[in-house]
């Protein structure tokens, strides 16, 4: 029996000077035309996004027709940290449609945030379906359900009209049908798609005409950035700092990033671990020569090991 090829490394383990581990994964880098500009590991090869999808699936419910703008929009596109911001516009949401916490089918949470998780604790609070980092999404296509008369307790259903449209956006936009149906962690369908059609979908989000669905959902998140994050996340902090740029980031350390000029970047770390993520995107902006000048690159990389609780080393990109 064959096995693959292991994928390479993109970021190393190193501890007192001494590399002790190894994240592997693949990585697509493209060019301002759309072209494969740097490629490590398969990107071709399906993954499944994760939240890296919710952008095309918030196209959906503006096709289903539902009238939301700002930072609700980006809202609805998001996996926020249930900062008090979150929380509010997630039941505004709700509220305009005639609905309640209730309604959700995401699984009861505590916030993504560890320093809201914390907070949320201390207060007495415990797991609750508004607290996911997918609320936001849910609840728009739930309003979307209602302002079409659609069936709401069967919205998660992939034979869904909402989730049908998710499907349709999704591969409109990356440009290549889905190779494998699964659950996704707050129960929506998800669907495999590469890293390289993942890459140019953000692209197409972003080139889109104005006033499409897809520019919509781009202009909203880029306005808004820690309504698509959190303000202690590096989604926010990239799109704060980049003019125009368009980042999202899924579990199991899936992340995409579109700039304006048609460049994007998207990558999986093979482990789906997270200390990885921030050192291999920084260096993978900087290899499509994406500076800020304000540090905010050297802060979304520093990924400390601890010794004795005082640092010892790092997680550090490996290409």
């Amino acid at each position: 029996m064959s096995h693959p090829a292991p994928l390479p490394v993109l970021a190393e383990i190193v501890r007192s000077g001494f590399v002790e581990g190894r994240h592997h994964g693949s990585l697509v880098l493209l060019a301002a035309d759309g072209s494969v500009e740097y490629a490590l590991g398969t990107p071709d090869a399906p993954v499944f996004p994760r939240s890296c999808a919710k952008p095309f699936q918030a196209v959906a419910t503006l096709r289903a027709g539902l009238a939301i703008e700002g930072e609700l929009l980006a809202l609805a596109a998001s996996s926020h940290s249930a900062e008090s911001f979150h929380l509010a516009g997630v039941r505004q949401i709700l509220a305009a449609a005639g609905l309640d916490e209730t309604a959700l089918r995401t699984p009861a949470d505590l916030p993504l945030d560890e320093t809201e998780a914390e907070l949320h604790l201390h207060r007495g609070g415990d797991h609750e379906p508004v607290l996911m980092d997918c609320s936001g999404k849910h609840a728009g296509w739930l309003a979307a359900c209602v302002a079409n008369d659609w069936p709401v307790d069967s919205y998660l259903d992939p034979a869904h009209p909402i989730q049908q449209l998710a499907r349709e956006a999704l591969e409109e936009c990356v440009g290549e049908p889905a190779a494998h149906d699964g659950v996704d962690g707050c129960g929506a369908p998800l669907l495999a798609v590469s890293l390289t059609g993942l890459a140019r979908g953000f692209r197409a989000l972003l080139l889109a005409e104005p006033g499409t669905p897809q520019r919509r959902v781009a202009d909203a998140m880029r306005a808004h950035p820690e309504y698509v994050a959190g303000t202690r996340r590096a989604d926010t902090w990239l799109m704060r700092a980049v003019p125009g740029a368009l980042a999202k980031m899924g579990a199991e350390a899936v992340q995409v990033v579109a700039l304006p000029d048609g460049r994007a970047l998207a990558f999986k770390i093979d482990d789906g671990a997270e200390r990885a993520r921030g050192p291999v995107l920084a260096a993978a902006l900087r290899r499509l020569g994406v500076t800020t000048g304000d540090g905010t690159l050297d802060r979304i990389a520093a990924s400390p090991l601890l010794g004795g609780g005082i640092p010892v080393g790092e997680v550090r990109a490996a290409f």
